[in-house]
């Protein structure tokens, strides 16, 4: 028997229509609990809605089920296979590409957990204490998976827990151990360090991006700002860019772009790395210098509070990166700010664009892959917002 949470009258409607998020604001009364319990969640009037993890915060309830479901390893086992199912159907498991998200929370029914696949590795964070609780059930569920796609689970969420919880997560493997840190996206080769790199140690969710990028490479001239460990800078390079140049203010990060870079062109001339602030390399390189930028920054706004600045951030980047660009250019200019919806992002774009008084059309509209689904009783579950934009 769960402990019980009882919902204030006229709170449970948006748990009617799926959505897996209550907050404590939502909560009536309810047994005494801890970080992590599982527990199920009834109306005011004592029907029940759905069982999940209970958490102390704004959102105190994330639902893993709608009924009386019992959250056990068995639980786990379908959960992660249907989610494998889907990624299967998706083509992502080739020779040619071993690496992608195989749980992408609330968009596989499991929220406050993500796992990402480097080759025979699950690295797995967990974002809510509940599945910190759960993550030995899951790494063992993980290994049963078809195809025996999993020899080693490494554990990854120091950084990704709430601080107020004091878990004292240890970031270590917690089935099999360090086998090659070399993964496949797409036919070519990356590091990933999943051990002290940001996330866990990759950036799956541009893989389709970058290839599109590959597409418009050829013959032009790349800057591939915010690089992390050159991902577009490797697929430029591919795509027959004349040159490239990554910039990441970490020092690690371009050291892992060389390693990258060398990976799959040996002895490349057309690649250069820099470690340098975004916006004093925009400031200090001449117009024309380039006609292929990439934007890629990290969350310029992580919560809602921090929308205004984050707005006035992606508008003076972009107005740079549009006054700079060689006549004839192509822009990708990203947001991955949960906090920053679609329109909000574009608003802040067209504002760039006007502020630089040039001709700018919208050749694509991008967002996250499909291994990253969105459930449609989540829409929040949408935080990769891009555009292609072709400048005169």
């Amino acid at each position: 028997m769960y402990k019980r949470v009882i919902l204030k009258r006229g709170k449970e409607e948006s748990v009617k229509r799926f959505h897996p998020w209550i907050f404590s604001g939502a909560i009536a009364r309810a047994d005494k609990m801890e970080e992590g319990d599982l527990v199920t969640v009834y109306t005011h009037d004592g029907a029940l809605l759905g069982n999940g993890h209970f958490q102390i915060g704004s959102i105190a309830v994330r639902l893993l089920t709608f009924d009386d479901t019992e959250i056990d390893e068995q639980f786990y086992v379908k959960r992660l296979t249907a989610a494998y199912g889907l990624r299967k159907a998706l083509g992502l498991m080739r020779d040619d590409n071993n690496a992608f998200r195989l749980v992408h929370g609330e968009g596989d029914f499991l929220p406050g957990l993500v796992i990402d696949i480097y080759g025979h590795t699950a690295v797995m964070q967990a974002h809510s204490p509940g599945m910190h609780f759960a993550r030995n059930i899951i790494a063992q569920a993980l290994t049963e998976l078809p195809g025996n796609l999993v020899h080693n689970v490494y554990y990854k969420s120091e950084t990704t827990l709430p601080y107020k919880a004091q878990l004292d997560p240890q970031n270590d493997y917690i089935v099999g151990s360090y086998d090659t840190d070399v993964a496949i996206e797409n036919g070519l080769k990356f590091h990933v360090d999943w051990l002290k790199g940001q996330k866990t140690g990759f950036f799956v969710d541009q893989r389709e991006n970058r290839r599109l990028l590959e597409h418009y490479a050829a013959g032009r001239r790349v800057l591939n700002m915010f690089c992390y460990t050159g991902g577009f800078s490797f697929y430029a390079l591919r795509g027959g860019a004349t040159l490239v140049h990554s910039v990441d203010s970490s020092a690690k990060a371009i050291s892992l772009t060389n390693a990258n870079v060398a990976l799959n062109f040996p002895d490349c001339d057309r690649h250069k790395a820099v470690a340098e602030d975004a916006f004093k390399y925009l400031d200090e390189m001449h117009k024309g210098d380039y006609d292929l930028i990439v934007l890629d920054p990290p969350a310029f706004a992580k919560h809602k509070s921090a929308l205004r600045n984050a707005l006035i951030g992606y508008r003076k980047l972009n107005a740079k990166a549009l006054e700079k660009i060689e006549t004839g250019g192509i822009l990708f200019t990203f947001s991955c700010s949960q906090a920053v919806n679609k329109e909000q992002f574009r608003l802040a774009v067209f504002s760039a664009a006007a502020q630089t008084r040039r001709k700018v059309r919208i050749l694509h509209q991008l967002t996250q892959p499909a291994d990253h689904p969105i459930s449609i009783y989540h829409p929040e579950g949408e935080y990769l917002k891009g555009l292609v934009l072709y400048v005169e």
